[in-house]
């Protein structure tokens, strides 16, 4: 074994001390909470010892609390060495609203999709995203409640950092959040190229354009650029039945999660949203085909292939697809075609570290499978959630082969079925525009309808 690989082992052995001494911390607390009785008193006790403040000492406590009677799997992976005290604290705050027998279920749920898919991502983000469905699952009738309440905390915070700089961090709703991240990422592109057009690059990275923009608008000034009409855009995924009030489940918000039915609808009806029929397989719940306006099947795949996976498809990585270069999955140089079957979308940065020596990468686009084995020789391997359940098995032909929905097969392009319009339904129509496109034959439930707004 070379020195690397001894290295990269004590990073795991490190990783695995930090959580099982965070696990014994977990314990210690809550068994004192239990003792004690007073918070704030122990508080102030144990924030010498654990040198930091009694604000975050009871912090600490109450997550000690929540992680000992409400999620026993949780503080199980952490005296097990799995899972450090921050990914602990993200599951802790997204089971926050939940009541303890919902919470335990949550858990419990979660310990079983690990322990089916044991090489999945333990990484933070991942658990939260993991559990953030599960609370939708356990109690989806407290979601809307629960957004709404989150949406009335909604503020601005002026935080003061090192070195005369500042954060300046605004709660906002999620698809307001990701409507005004795209506006500043749109403002900025374009000012880098009309930098580079007329006196060259300024130097300034896109995180730094994306600061003094966004300065420039929040103080009255021009940014000295305007953005294309469609910047500030936002994906929004709904099976039809919840557009139409009939269930309140499977809404989800590009690059963000899941997001109540109450909330999907109300920027499903704003007169500014734009509809877009997604055909999904009732078989796997994954997006196949999408309605279209306009025969470039180029953008079509590319555009099927961002809604279908929706992020970068490596495992930490969570650019949203939309912002991601379309990758063949089997190099156009060895044979691959250029189809949503043979695609996946990569960030930037990931697309060209699959080509460094030690990275391999695959992507399955049926199941939505990536597993990476990166240069030490560690694998990791996910799958892309489904935005839409499964609703039933798909048909198998005489020789057991999987047979694809039928209106993949034989879609026509609406404009040339004699009766396109007529055929359209109020699942797909805006209530506020004219009807983009007929309904194709073949369509059933298991359609979604995309917004973007």
């Amino acid at each position: 074994m070379g020195e690397r690989d001894e290295l990269i082992r004590d990073l795991r052995a490190a990783r695995a001390e930090r959580a099982r001494a965070d696990a014994a911390e977990t314990t210690a607390l809550a068994r004192l909470a239990d003792l004690d009785g007073d918070v704030r008193s122990l508080a102030d006790e144990v924030a010498p010892e654990l040198r930091v403040s009694a604000a975050e000492a009871a912090r600490r406590i109450g997550r000690a609390t929540a992680l000992t009677q409400r999620l026993p799997t949780v503080l199980g992976w952490m005296h097990a060495g799995q899972l450090e005290a921050y990914g602990a604290r993200r599951l802790v705050d997204v089971t926050a609203p939940l009541g303890d027998a919902h919470a335990r279920r949550v858990d419990a749920l979660l310990g079983q999709r690990l322990a089916a898919d044991p090489t999945g991502s333990w990484a933070p983000v991942n658990l939260a995203r993991r559990a953030r469905r599960l609370v939708e699952h356990v109690d989806p009738h407290g979601q809307a409640m629960r957004a709404r309440s989150a949406r009335e905390k909604r503020g601005v915070e002026l935080q003061p950092r090192e070195h005369a700089m500042s954060r300046l961090a605004v709660d906002l709703p999620a698809d307001v959040g990701a409507a005004v991240k795209g506006h500043l990422d749109a403002l900025a592109r374009r000012l880098r190229g009309r930098s580079r057009e007329t006196s060259g690059d300024d130097g300034r990275t896109m995180d730094q354009l994306r600061a003094d923009v966004a300065a420039d608008l929040l103080l009255g000034r021009n940014p000295g650029v305007t953005a294309p009409t469609a910047a500030a855009t936002v994906h929004v995924h709904l099976p039809v039945d919840t557009a139409l009030a009939i269930t309140d489940d499977g809404c989800e918000l590009d690059g963000y999660g899941p997001i109540p039915g109450a909330l999907a609808r109300e920027i499903m009806t704003n007169p500014h949203s734009t509809w877009r029929a997604v055909l999904c397989d009732p078989g796997s719940g994954r997006p196949v085909d999408l309605g279209r306006t306009r025969r470039r099947p180029t953008a079509t795949v590319r555009e099927l292939v961002a809604v279908r996976d929706r992020e970068c498809c490596i495992p930490w990585c969570h650019r949203p697809a939309r912002h991601c270069d379309f990758d063949h999955d089997t190099p156009w140089a060895e044979g691959g075609n250029t189809s949503a079957v043979n695609g996946s979308p990569k960030c930037d940065h990931h697309h060209a570290r699959k080509d460094h020596p030690g990275w391999r990468m695959r992507h399955d686009a049926d199941t939505g499978v990536t597993t990476v084995t990166t240069p030490n020789g560690a694998v990791h391997t996910t799958a892309t959630e489904p935005i839409h359940h499964p609703t039933r098995r798909r048909p198998l032909r005489s020789g057991g082969e999987r047979r694809a929905p039928r209106a993949v097969l034989k879609r026509r392009h609406p404009r040339n079925e004699p009766g396109a319009g007529a055929a359209e339904t109020a699942a797909v129509r805006p209530p506020t525009s004219p009807p983009e496109h007929g309904e194709p034959e073949g369509r059933s439930a298991g359609e979604w309808a995309g917004w973007t707004t």
